[in-house]
């Protein structure tokens, strides 16, 4: 069975279809833009995948930044500032802290590794309907770009009263950042759906409007 989509202006429900890299679905009825083809295959939402990943652990395996006063030198990772923030009575920042910045990220990775690896080489549709749901889910919640843009403030307002010293995990943090994002607009989500519910849907080049 054809997957449906209603048009956000007119409310029209139509069936979707397999557009070419770059195109465009139209309404129908109104001409609204539905939804659009990724310009680029999986290979290149995998290489901004991998990259992310290799961020992500050098954003946890060194200092996320180094404060220096009166030559002694206190540095902390990711991980430890969140540890810092539940022994100093703040476990719902702490909590929360975790889940955006080191569970949600982590999730999002994991899911496209697997949902590549499987369009690539093995397909298991039920569970790339599960982790396509989850990473949807989880979407809203990876604050990564928010958490950097924090420390940034906090490092500037800190540097009139110690050396700052920014780590190799906050480049990480921002480099994790940009690839992430990428690796998320590359990510063709409209044909991965087909592919796992086994939709057989024509290919259409150029703009085209759905057929309702």
């Amino acid at each position: 069975m054809k997957a449906l989509v209603a048009c956000p202006h007119c409310d029209l429900l139509q069936y979707e279809v397999l557009l070419a890299p770059r195109a465009t679905a139209h309404c129908a009825r109104c001409g609204t833009p539905l939804y659009r083809r990724a310009p680029c295959g999986p290979e290149r939402t995998l290489a901004y995948t991998l990259a992310a990943a290799v961020c992500f652990v050098l954003a946890n395996a060194f200092p996320l930044v180094a404060l220096e006063v009166s030559g002694q030198r206190n540095s902390t990772t990711l991980l430890g500032a969140i540890v810092d923030l539940a022994g100093q009575g703040m476990e719902l920042v702490a909590a929360l802290v975790f889940a955006t910045i080191w569970l949600a990220p982590l999730l999002q990775l994991a899911g496209l590794a697997y949902l590549l690896r499987a369009r690539l080489r093995v397909r298991h549709a039920r569970a790339e309907i599960q982790v396509l749901r989850l990473l949807a889910a989880i979407r809203p919640w990876s604050m990564v770009e928010v958490f950097v843009l924090g420390v940034l403030v906090a490092l500037a307002k800190l540097m009139h009263m110690a050396q700052v010293l920014p780590g190799v995990a906050l480049w990480s943090l921002a480099a994790l950042m940009v690839l992430l994002a990428a690796a998320l607009n590359a990510f063709d989500e409209h044909d991965f759906w087909e592919l796992a519910a086994g939709d057989e849907v024509p290919q259409v080049a150029g703009d085209q409007a759905v057929v309702q």
